[in-house]
C-alpha cells in the first residue's frame, strides 16, 4: 500500500526538485491521454514517411497508449537534459569546411541512452524512498514511446515545425526521457506553441524533408539516411548531404529559439575524440577495430564500421577536389564492403577520378 502521505501534490514538487539535483534542467508530469497525437502519428505512418523504421509501424498505437506498454500507467514523469557542448566547434563553420565531418551535435559526447536512464533510475530510487515501492518503468528512446509528445503535455515545450521539442528558454538542444507510473499526481499544464509564422527550419533543410509544418518525411532526411538506413544512401540526396556523416542538425541550427540554448553543464556530453570538427581522411583511415575504439560509449557505434565509412565516401565526394581525397577513395576501392565500395564509385566520379577497372 503507498503511504499517502506526503501527498500527491507535494511528492510533485519534490520529483521536480530531485529531478533537478540529479541533473535534469526540468521534469513536468503528463497524464496519458494522447488520441489527439494518436491521430497525427497514424497518418504519418499512412503516409509512409517512416522509411524502413518498420518498428515505427510493427508498434503502432503501443507508443500512443502508455497504458498498453506498461499496465497500470496513469501519469508521465517527462525529463529534459541540455546537450549542447561547450566546447565543440562552431557547427555552421564545421559545415562550411568540406574537408572535414560533421557529426550531429546530441552524438559528441557519451551516448546519452545511458547517461539519462542511469539519472532517472536514481529519481525513481528516490520516490520508493519517500512513498514505499509502486509501479514504474524507465524509457529513454528506447520503447514505443511518444516522448515529444507526452513531453509537450507535461509542459517541457512544444513541438515545432521540424517535429523537434522546443522550449523559449532552452531551444531545442536537450534530451529528453520519461518515468511511466501508477501514481495519480497532479498533471502540469501544456505548453504553448512559439513558431508564429517562421519557416527556417523548411528553408534551410538541405533535402527538404519537413514537407509541411509539423510533418517530416524521413525518406529524406539526413538523419535518417546517415543513421537509419541500412543499404545504399539513395542518389538524388548525395550532393546535398555534403560533410554530414552521422545525423544533421540544420533545421535546429536555423532555429531562431536555439539563440537562447545554454551549453549543457554535463561532462559526459563534452566532445570527445575531436569529433567536433575531424578530419575527413583521417576518420576513413579507421579500421574496424579502430572505429570500435573510438566510438566507445558513444551513440555512433550503433550504425557500425560499414555505415560509418559508407557515409565518409558520401562526404569525401562532396569534398573540395584534391589529390589526397582521391588516393584516400583509391585505398578502400577494393573493400571488402559491397555498400563501401558502390559509394567509393560514386565519390570518385564526383572527384573526377572515375577509376578503370
Amino acid at each position: 500500500m503507498i503511504n499517502p502521505d506526503p501527498p500527491l501534490a507535494e511528492l510533485a514538487a519534490l520529483i521536480k526538485t530531485w529531478g533537478r539535483e540529479l541533473g535534469f534542467q526540468q521534469i513536468g508530469i503528463a497524464d496519458i491521454a494522447l488520441s489527439e497525437h494518436e491521430t497525427r502519428l497514424l497518418d504519418w505512418l499512412a503516409a509512409g514517411f517512416h522509411g524502413e523504421m518498420d518498428y515505427m509501424a510493427r508498434h503502432g498505437v503501443q507508443r500512443s497508449r502508455p497504458a498498453n506498454l506498461v499496465p497500470g500507467t496513469v501519469r508521465v514523469i517527462a525529463a529534459r537534459m541540455d546537450y549542447s557542448p561547450p566546447d565543440a566547434a562552431d557547427a555552421w563553420s564545421v559545415l562550411n569546411q568540406g574537408e572535414l565531418g560533421y557529426v550531429s551535435r546530441y552524438a559528441l559526447g557519451r551516448d546519452y541512452h545511458k547517461v539519462l536512464r542511469r539519472r532517472l533510475q536514481r529519481l525513481a530510487a528516490r520516490i520508493a524512498a519517500a512513498i514505499g515501492p509502486f509501479g514504474y518503468r524507465v524509457f529513454v528512446d528506447s520503447a514505443p514511446v511518444l516522448e515529444k509528445a507526452l513531453a509537450e503535455k507535461a509542459g517541457l515545450g512544444w513541438i515545432g515545425k521540424h517535429s523537434n521539442l522546443l522550449d523559449r528558454r532552452a531551444g531545442s538542444w536537450f534530451f529528453l526521457g520519461e518515468i511511466y507510473v501508477d501514481l495519480p499526481l497532479p498533471v502540469d499544464e501544456p505548453a504553448c506553441a512559439h513558431c508564429g509564422r517562421c519557416t527556417a527550419c523548411l528553408a534551410i533543410c538541405p533535402t527538404q524533408a519537413i514537407v509541411a509544418p509539423y510533418r517530416v518525411d524521413a525518406r529524406r532526411c539526413i538523419s535518417y539516411h546517415t543513421i537509419e538506413l541500412h543499404g545504399p544512401i539513395p542518389l538524388e540526396f548525395r550532393r546535398a548531404i555534403g560533410n554530414r556523416i552521422y545525423g544533421c542538425d540544420d533545421c535546429q541550427l536555423a532555429c531562431p529559439w536555439n539563440r537562447f540554448a545554454q551549453p549543457s553543464v554535463e561532462p559526459d556530453f563534452r566532445a570527445r575524440h575531436g569529433l567536433d570538427a575531424p578530419n575527413l581522411i583521417a576518420l576513413f583511415g579507421w579500421d574496424a577495430a579502430e572505429f570500435l575504439r573510438r566510438t566507445e560509449g558513444s551513440a555512433i557505434r550503433r550504425i557500425g564500421h560499414e555505415r560509418w565509412l559508407r557515409n565518409i565516401a558520401v562526404a569525401l565526394g562532396n569534398a573540395p577536389h584534391s589529390p589526397e581525397i582521391i588516393s584516400a577513395l583509391l585505398a578502400r576501392l577494393a573493400d571488402a564492403s559491397e555498400l563501401v565500395r558502390e559509394h567509393v564509385t560514386w565519390a570518385l566520379a564526383e572527384q573526377g577520378a572515375t577509376p578503370h577497372h
